[in-house]
């Protein structure tokens, strides 16, 4: 599947997934209707489907007009179903038969960010959608989950082959590597990766995808050794 990166609100992402071959089209995390229908309508395409990581408002407050316009299914964690409304596929970590576009999808329930979090491991497409989970350098913060919930979570991406690549909610990038080198000092490869971060954003250009390789390496949150770590990690950046 081509997978396009449509910025919307102030630093959200959503990402419109389409396969050619399928004739099939879905947008995961649609913010805001209006950018993701404009994009739609120029390339001419249908939309099948609106999937949901999580319930908050700047990832399902296009739901609706999408739905609407385009007749969409709409696809949402399990856990979430009733905060999020009109949810006519539900999912969690159970449901192995989940597919889109005629690709098989590996379902993670991720709790920490919200309470039903999930997000989607796409084996074909090398693609990891992981909400406001995992972030380029980061982790989501801890809103209706402790941070063991988030340690887990994240950890079950660590298996995920190396080129794996993550598509995360926001643009966080530049903040998270600025925490991730102070608490890192030293460590060449931040360094790196924090000068090729601030080209990208000079040139308007989004900082994601990056490979699940990369994140091993440099996310603070991939790197804490065990839960107090972790959750010593996610207290600093708070107060970052």
């Amino acid at each position: 599947m081509d997978i396009h990166i449509i910025p919307v609100l102030d630093d959200n992402y959503s990402f419109v997934l389409h396969s050619a071959d399928q004739n099939f089209t879905a947008v995961i995390d649609p913010g805001d209707a209006a950018p993701i229908s404009d994009f739609l309508d120029d390339k001419g395409w249908a939309l099948d489907m609106v999937i949901n990581t999580h319930h908050h408002h700047d990832h399902i407050s296009g739901n609706q007009a999408l739905v609407d316009k385009y007749k969409a299914k709409l696809a949402a964690p399990k856990l979430e179903a009733e905060r999020i409304g009109g949810v006519d596929i539900e999912l969690d970590e159970s449901i192995t038969d989940f597919t889109l576009g005629g690709e098989a999808v590996q379902i993670f329930d991720t709790p920490g960010h919200t309470a039903g979090h999930i997000c989607f491991y796409i084996p074909k497409s090398r693609a990891l959608f992981a909400g406001d989970t995992l972030f380029s350098m980061g982790c989501g913060r801890l809103f209706e989950g402790t941070a063991e919930d988030m340690y887990n979570s994240v950890n079950k991406f660590k298996d995920l082959p190396d080129e794996t690549r993550l598509y995360c909610g926001h643009e966080y990038t530049q903040s998270n590597g600025e925490f991730a080198l102070d608490l890192f000092e030293g460590l060449e490869i931040l360094g790196m990766r924090t000068q090729m971060v601030a080209a990208m954003l000079r040139k308007n250009q989004p900082t994601i995808p990056v490979t699940m390789g990369l994140e091993k390496q440099t996310n603070p949150f991939l790197l804490a050794e065990n839960v107090k770590q972790f959750a010593l990690y996610r207290k600093m950046k708070d107060n970052f």
